[in-house]
């Protein structure tokens, strides 16, 4: 099974971001999305992912054209029937996208191998959209994709060994380590991640200061990021969506804290909306 064409569905952080990967490590690339707006904002993503490397003196000039010359974008679903490997990066809906998988499973070829980026997400039930389940497969990427090592790799109850191995090689090959994961919600990296911060949002409610939450995880278990800076970076909005699907799954002892809700429905969801659990008017 020889992966040489990568077709990415969403242009957004995680799309644009394993786009770039995928190009830098020689695929083919084809990045689509809804709007062209959307893509145009994707690849402007990269440029700057790629000067940053070009500044730093890690990347000559030269290789960032090359690699950018190596993605093509499309308004078009249609275009991903002659792609090796089809990488979703929708939104996290569940019918959402599970009607993309059910395109795909008409416009792909036959070998093709079909993935979804979902966090949380059972594979599962997406594969199940399609007539080819043994081929759907979940890669989760972390974020920022350009520099986190992990991918989680989730075969379906139906996925076959082939597209599991075919999955894991060509994680390895874009520089990055496969981490496999069984397909219950929110897998091993979503579940471990928002329950720390599910019992973080406990201690601010309790009076913690956010900023004496994160300066202590921080410290004092050598995290990069504290659990409510990491919120406000993914969004207080994705996280209960989060929370509620493996509240659903799992019970009590994952369901959000009411101060998420709280947020969300107030719509402080972090930096994209610039308050969170901290200001972000003033940066």
């Amino acid at each position: 099974m020889v992966i040489k064409n990568v077709f990415v569905i969403g242009a957004g952080t995680m799309g644009n971001g394993i786009a770039q990967v995928s190009a830098q490590a020689g695929y083919s690339v084809t990045m689509s999305d809804v709007k062209d707006e959307f893509i145009q904002r994707g690849m402007a993503a990269i440029g700057k992912s790629l000067d940053r490397g070009v500044r730093k003196g890690t990347m000559q000039e030269s290789e960032k054209t090359e690699i950018i010359s190596r993605i093509k974008t499309t308004l078009d679903m249609n275009d991903a029937k002659d792609a090796d490997l089809v990488i979703e990066a929708a939104p996290e809906v569940i019918d959402l996208k599970k009607n993309i998988f059910k395109q795909l499973d008409e416009i792909c070829k036959a070998d093709a191998i079909l993935a979804t980026n979902t966090s949380s997400l059972p594979v599962g039930e997406i594969a199940a959209a399609t007539q080819r389940p043994e081929k759907v497969i979940g890669m989760h990427f972390m974020n920022p994709v350009p520099v986190m090592k992990g991918v989680e790799v989730i075969p379906g109850r139906h996925t076959s060994g082939d597209v599991l191995e075919a999955s894991k090689e060509y994680v390895k090959s874009i520089g990055k380590e496969p981490c496999e994961a069984r397909d219950y919600a929110g897998f091993i990296v979503s579940r471990l991640v928002d329950a720390l911060m599910n019992e973080a949002f406990y201690c601010v409610m309790d009076g913690n200061k956010p900023e004496e939450v994160d300066k202590a995880v921080k410290l004092c278990l050598n995290h990069p990021m504290g659990p409510l800076e990491l919120c406000d970076l993914a969004g207080a909005d994705i996280v209960l969506h989060g929370l509620e699907t493996m509240y659903a799954e799992f019970g009590e002892r994952l369901m959000p804290a009411p101060l998420l809700k709280n947020m969300v429905r107030s719509g402080d969801l972090g930096r994209k909306t610039s308050r969170g659990f901290y200001d972000y008017t003033q940066k």
